[in-house]
């Protein structure tokens, strides 16, 4: 089954340096709404790099992403996608405007792969699938962040 998912689709298939927890959705750490009230906020950390994200995690979040986005305010690093169960992502950049980095991490919050995105100007859109199963994606500005394989998405050690 295929579903949008952001800047994604989707098809369900069955988010450090030191030790990380896996992001759960439950303990994400909530700092209010930003964007036009469009998403909730959170801080998560990607190894040693503490981000505040906005986070889509229902269909409809997922759906809308950044869609239509001019830009990202100052104070958010980027879009967390999460899903309950390891799923099939796959990306695509139509009428999404701010060129962007697309990381995917699996079910223990490893980083598995990357994409550079730039927005669809062609028909049809390119398409940007997760390496394997991914319960987290992360977009950020294109060239913001330097993560590499291996690095663990984890709630924000901060507190």
């Amino acid at each position: 089954m295929l579903g949008l998912a952001a800047c994604s689709t989707s098809s369900v298939t069955s988010p450090g340096q030191t030790e990380a927890v896996p992001v759960d959705t439950a303990t994400l750490p909530t700092t209010g709404t930003v964007g036009e009230g469009r998403f909730p906020t959170a801080e998560v950390a990607v190894g040693d790099t503490e981000l505040r994200v906005w986070v889509a995690d229902d269909s409809a979040e997922r759906g809308q992403g950044l869609r239509r986005v001019e830009e990202l305010p100052p104070e958010v690093d980027g879009m967390l996608f999460v899903w309950d169960t390891p799923t099939s992502a796959v990306f695509v950049m139509e009428d999404t405007l701010i060129p962007l980095d697309v990381w995917f991490f699996d079910d223990e919050g490893e980083l598995l792969g990357t994409h550079e995105m730039t927005p669809c100007t062609d028909e049809p859109c390119p398409t940007y699938p997760a390496p394997g199963p991914v319960r987290w994606a992360l977009e950020t500005r294109l060239g913001d962040q330097n993560f590499v394989e291996g690095d663990r998405l984890s709630t924000s050690p901060s507190g």
